[in-house]
């Protein structure tokens, strides 16, 4: 989840791609560089260990975007497959 933050700051679109499960992932993934993320506070998880194949996470991603603040919050879906976890979807909060 911290890496995918992560390259939403630094406009990384072929990242968000690469983590995206194949079931779910965009074709194309076009980032808004006048949107300025500048925080992301982990709300809560569910399963996602170590024996785990499913996990989910919810997270509140604090922006500025045309000089006002907001905050997105989503409760995401992820997967496990070859040792690596990618995002399935989430629910915008």
């Amino acid at each position: 989840m911290r890496s995918r933050y992560s390259a939403f700051v630094i406009l990384d679109p072929e990242y968000l791609r690469r983590t995206w499960h194949a079931s779910t992932r965009p074709a194309s993934l076009e980032l808004d560089p006048d949107m300025q993320w500048r925080r992301l506070d982990i709300l809560g998880t569910s399963k996602g260990g170590p024996l785990d194949t499913t996990g989910t996470v919810e997270f509140a991603a604090h922006y500025r975007s045309d000089g006002e603040r907001g905050v997105q919050r989503e409760h995401s879906r992820f997967v496990r497959e070859d040792k690596r976890w990618y995002y399935v979807d989430g629910d915008v909060l």
